[in-house]
Parts: C-alpha cells; sequence; structure tokens
C-alpha cells in the first residue's frame, strides 16, 4: 500500500505531496526532510529502493525533479517505479515536456492525475 508520494527538486523543496495515511502536519514536515535527505544523498549508480523506518521508499530522477513514494513492506518495488514512470510519461504528454514549473504552478492539474491514477489503476 501506498503511504505517501513526494515530488521534489535538487534543493530538497517539495513540490507535491499527497499522502494516503493521516500524519500530522508538524510530523509530516520532519518525516519529508528526513526522506528527501536520505534520497538526494544517493549517488546514480546506488539503487532506488531504501529501506526507511517502517517502510520502504522508491525514487526516481526526471532532470531536476526527485519523485519519492512511501510504501510498506509487502509492496513490488518495481510496480511502483513503473507506477513513477508512468505518471511522469502522463505529466509530459499533458505539459508536453513537463518541468517543475509546471507541477508548481499547475498542483491541481497534478494531484487530479495522481487520484485519478491511483483510484483507477
Amino acid at each position: 500500500m501506498i503511504k505517501f508520494f513526494l515530488m521534489v527538486n535538487k534543493q530538497g523543496q517539495t513540490r507535491l505531496s499527497k499522502y494516503y495515511e493521516h500524519v500530522e502536519i508538524n510530523k509530516r514536515t520532519l518525516l519529508e526532510t528526513e526522506v528527501i535527505k536520505s534520497c538526494l544523498s544517493r549517488s546514480n549508480e546506488q539503487c532506488s529502493f531504501i529501506e526507511f523506518k517502517d517502510f520502504k521508499l522508491i525514487y526516481r530522477q526526471y532532470a531536476a525533479l526527485f519523485i519519492v513514494v512511501g510504501v510498506n513492506d509487502t509492496e513490488n518495488e518495481m510496480a511502483i517505479y513503473e507506477f513513477i514512470h508512468n505518471f511522469v510519461e502522463v505529466l509530459d504528454e499533458y505539459f508536453s515536456r513537463v518541468s517543475e514549473l509546471d507541477v508548481s504552478f499547475f498542483k491541481a492539474v497534478s494531484q487530479v492525475f495522481l487520484s485519478t491514477w491511483q483510484s483507477t489503476g
């Protein structure tokens, strides 16, 4: 099960976040900081799957954007990795070469795509 979905730039600023479990606001900030730090500190040669606390992080980098998905231990990592890629392809098709600015300024569009994709498969 997916716990959260984050889109982050290289500076560590969150551009889009969606939580599928309740997390208090102050704990979200701390969680996002730790998750972003652990993903941004890794090199390109390292695996994109990280064991983190009581869940797994699956992340993928596209230009200046990192997409990070937190899942429970039973979730298939490769399926989530492919989910990230397909989500970016949909955004890329809609925005014709998606960029960080597109995600920032059209956050509602990105969230609709994510919600629709998540709920309908």
